[in-house]
């Protein structure tokens, strides 16, 4: 596809996920995915992420905060370890996690802190600094 939303979308996807993340996905891309592969890729990133209201930070907090309601680990991961890789902050972090502590409850902030401690450690393996870190 080259239309206008599937290029701004791919934009946007490749800003908030990352390239590596982007190209994979691309890779991994068959007959039996394409057509949603498109879809999340014109409708999710090119309409929504693209709209003007919320900024991506403010996107990224509601899909994180989705994400562990939902229970979704592996979404949750990927933007977490997305949004740490380009600089959301870890009192960005500390703060979304007790907000959902009190709607979704303390396991599932529990949970999220265990793939927290599993994100940091794979991205400073990578050389990957992250702000407010503090050990």
């Amino acid at each position: 596809m080259t239309d206008k939303l599937y290029e701004d979308g791919m934009a946007v996807r490749r800003k908030v996920l990352g390239n590596a993340h982007v190209d994979r996905a691309v890779a991994n891309t068959k007959p039996y995915n394409r057509e949603f592969q498109d879809f999340i890729t014109r409708f999710g990133w090119g309409e929504i992420w693209t709209r003007p209201h919320f900024d991506h930070r403010m996107r990224r907090i509601l899909v994180l905060g989705t994400m562990m309601a939902l229970g979704r680990w592996e979404e949750f991961r990927m933007h977490l370890r997305a949004a740490l890789a380009d600089g959301f902050s870890m009192q960005d972090v500390t703060e979304l996690f007790l907000q959902q502590s009190i709607y979704c409850g303390f396991p599932v902030t529990n949970t999220a802190y265990h793939n927290l401690a599993d994100i940091i450690a794979e991205l400073k393996a990578q050389g990957v600094a992250i702000n407010g870190l503090e050990e």
